[in-house]
């Protein structure tokens, strides 16, 4: 239900501007906590293609992302247009990258869907389709690489070769059984707290998982480009999968300081430590700092074209 008293429409602009401001202060934190001068002097030194070449698979790696949601309009069956789906995603995920998948990635997308006239129930579906799709496809890639022991870890480490590769033949036994389910139990209807939801048709499932492996082959690819030669592709995939999991499971804000020290420590000897810092700061630039900056143009775009139109209603409404 939308405000209509004067007090509470300025209470909700109030609230939007705040909550705009919060975004914009975890932006600058988020900028001191990189060093910059790393940052500028790998800038310097890398030609400008390689950059360029970043600069595109960043691209292409976010506009794969949005294509989550934009399937998932199949599996939860609503009519909103391609134009309203595709910067509620773009902020969702940017922020989601930047300040946590629960309240970039889940709390933007209720956010933003719900003011467009999605039910609860949608955007759960919604979100639960985006969900489902990216750990599936991290899912696939991390279970060949481990079972094909692509990655020698360092010693001492208490998992070892040999337990990543018992845990990647796991993920792709996970796989497995979700393509099953799908093809079994579409549409069988399963209750979870509340909230009620379907498994996707084994065709939309090979779409998640299709999407999915190329976003994470895309962000990999942006690493790979911006390291010195000699590392294997295969190899800087397998760490960023690695580092993706270690960030998430620290709960720092945009993984700060978990990704540079896996790729430190798993890449060391194979090029000097701070080229491989370089790198993967500037990637952090590319793929994190550098949407979140444009997503915060959008979202406070969005909220603009909101309130214009809840003037236009209001001055309506006035006049009727």
């Amino acid at each position: 239900m939308k405000p209509h008293h004067p007090t509470l429409r300025l209470a909700a602009r109030i609230a939007s501007l705040l909550f705009l401001l919060a975004v914009a202060v975890l932006l600058v934190h988020a900028a001191r906590t990189v060093d910059w001068t790393q940052v500028r002097a790998a800038i310097a030194g890398y030609a400008p293609h390689r950059l360029a070449l970043a600069g595109v698979l960043t691209a292409a790696s976010y506009a794969l992302y949005c294509g989550y949601d934009v399937a998932a309009r199949r599996y939860a069956e609503h009519d909103l247009r391609h134009r309203h789906i595709l910067p509620i995603v773009f902020v969702s995920y940017a922020l989601s990258m930047n300040i946590g998948a629960v309240l970039g990635g889940a709390g933007f997308r209720l956010r933003l869907y719900t003011r467009s006239g999605l039910s609860l129930g949608l955007i759960t579906r919604i979100i639960f389709f985006a969900t489902v799709t990216n750990w599936t496809g991290y899912l696939l890639l991390a279970g060949v690489l481990f079972a094909r022991r692509t990655l020698a870890l360092p010693p001492g480490w208490r998992l070892g070769v040999d337990g990543l590769q018992v845990l990647g033949v796991a993920m792709l036994g996970v796989v497995a059984a979700y393509l099953v389910a799908c093809r079994l139990m579409h549409g069988r209807i399963f209750h979870v707290r509340g909230h009620h939801f379907r498994l996707p048709s084994l065709h939309l499932a090979l779409l998640q998982l299709a999407m999915s492996t190329g976003n994470w082959m895309l962000m990999a690819g942006i690493v790979h480009v911006l390291l010195p030669g000699g590392i294997a592709y295969p190899e800087v995939l397998a760490v960023l999968l690695l580092g993706a999991v270690a960030a998430a499971a620290v709960h720092m804000p945009a993984g700060i300081g978990v990704l540079e020290a896996v790729f430190v420590a798993l890449l060391d000897g194979r090029a000097p430590r701070a080229e491989i810092l370089a790198a993967v700061l500037t990637y952090r630039a590319f793929y994190y700092l550098l949407p979140l900056a444009v997503a915060m143009v959008v979202y406070a775009g969005l909220e603009m074209r909101r309130h214009r139109q809840g003037g236009r209603r209001t001055m309506h409404g006035d006049r009727a």
